[in-house]
């Protein structure tokens, strides 16, 4: 039995394996892949952990099922966060996966991978093997299948955690966690386990069709309960959304200057990696700090792998994700939002006063625009851009910036006739000049 080739090259992309349930990835498909990932990476051991999500568990069980099939053993992790799978593969030193979803009903599911030590599977280093298998015929069963050994890993996760980051002298601290119906209902409790945290819940209770989305009202509900701060995470604790005790909202520019702060104090002179579309406020005030800013293509593989090469502190993605070299180099969202609270608690003062200035120039946020030929449009961007004084290169997309600070980024998306476009500068009639022009040689 073979999955068509086209179903095999629709859910396995650059960067990990991702289908709609049942269409496109079902408890099969799941099978053949944890078979698949066991033959490329020929570990006696491999580590299994999943999200809460509805069918999760089920693609989980038969994932591990098909690595147990080619004689390797699983440690079955059970449900845990997102950054868990990096605990794991790392702590153990084996290949692991993670099975979670997309946000909001109906989103498809994915199959997380990675080597022993937390190394990401990507296009180059595995996925394209596996996409082949997924299009083969059906693996033979080992006459030795592998056995299952049980290890939850929540507790042991959430102490490795608060091993990196310090609250032992904080002063008390008031924080709302809005778990968006998911895993972090589980994992924030543990990891502010605090004397001086108190910790206010917002949608903790487990939802099979969460909304999919922080909950908008977190600004009011820190307001009203006089809070020192609030986080939103998404539910499979990916990404976390962060507002001071104003309930405004911290860009994740002003995060990234917080945290590598305190990354650098740690490690004075350090590099920093942060990909090429973050603020020049975070920049600035890596420099500011003492690191040393490195420019990465956009996405978690190109990041992490700078950061392993020059020995980075601490790494920084535009869409708020945050890598640390203590954490295998891989992003976080619980120890990002450790790092705040332990901030905040061992200052004395409050959110909003520490980030003040730290977001300090308009942008335009992501747009996307749909053309036929997104290769051609690059090309045009690039021909127009070239006369206009700015300074171009090509480390990902066209990147052109302006003697005044002024700076913009169009990438090609993944798989799509979409280009993402990012513009930044000085002031707001500036930025709007300026992505208002880019935009149009786009769809001329």
């Amino acid at each position: 039995m073979t999955e068509s080739r086209g179903t095999a090259e629709r859910i396995v992309g650059t960067h990990g394996i991702r289908g709609r349930v049942p269409e496109e990835l079902d408890p099969g498909g799941a099978y053949r892949t944890g078979a698949a990932f066991a033959l490329l990476t020929g570990a006696p051991v491999i580590a299994v952990a999943h999200d809460l999500r509805g069918c999760s568990p089920a693609l989980a069980d038969a994932f591990a099922q098909g690595v147990l099939d080619q004689g390797a053993d699983v440690v079955d992790a059970g449900a845990g966060p997102a950054d868990c799978l990096a605990y794991l593969s790392g702590r153990l030193d084996v290949p692991g996966a993670l099975v979670t979803a997309g946000r909001g009903p109906g989103a498809p599911y994915g199959i997380r991978l990675c080597h022993a030590g937390a190394a990401p599977v990507t296009e180059g280093t595995g996925l394209e093997a596996i996409r082949e298998r997924l299009a083969g015929p059906r693996p033979a069963l080992t006459d030795h299948p592998g056995s299952v050994v049980r290890a939850p890993v929540l507790d042991d996760y959430v102490r490795q955690l608060r091993s990196l980051v310090d609250l032992g002298g904080i002063r008390p601290l008031k924080v709302v966690v809005d778990a968006a119906h998911g895993i972090a209902a589980l994992t924030a409790p543990r990891a502010l386990h605090h004397p001086a945290v108190e910790l206010v819940p917002v949608r903790f209770a487990f939802d099979e069709d969460p909304a999919g989305q922080p909950d908008g009202d977190l600004g009011e509900r820190v307001r009203r309960s006089g809070a020192d701060l609030g986080l939103a995470f998404d539910e499979g604790a990916d990404r976390c959304r962060v507002v001071d005790e104003r309930g405004a909202a911290v860009s994740p520019a002003a995060v990234v200057a917080l945290v590598a702060a305190r990354e650098l104090a740690r490690r004075p002179g350090a590099a920093v990696v942060h990909d090429l579309i973050v603020s020049r406020a975070a920049i600035e005030a890596v420099e500011e700090a003492g690191g040393i800013p490195l420019r990465s293509p956009v996405g978690r593989a190109a990041i992490r792998s700078l950061m392993a090469e020059q020995g980075a502190a601490f790494g920084a993605a535009h869409s708020g994700r945050y890598y640390f070299r203590d954490f295998w180099c891989a992003d976080s969202a619980m120890l990002a939002a450790l790092h705040l609270v332990a901030e905040v608690g061992e200052t004395g003062r409050g959110l909003s006063r520490l980030t003040a200035g730290l977001d300090r120039y308009p942008r335009s946020g992501g747009i996307g625009i749909r053309v036929a030929d997104p290769m051609a449009a690059l090309r045009r961007v690039a021909a127009y851009f070239a006369d206009t004084g700015a300074e171009l290169d090509r480390l990902d997309g066209v990147t052109g910036e302006f003697g005044d600070g002024s700076w913009f980024n169009v990438r090609a998306a993944h798989g799509a006739p979409l280009i993402r476009v990012h513009v930044e500068a000085e002031d707001p009639a500036t930025m709007e000049a300026l992505r208002d022009r880019v935009l149009a040689v786009l769809t001329s």
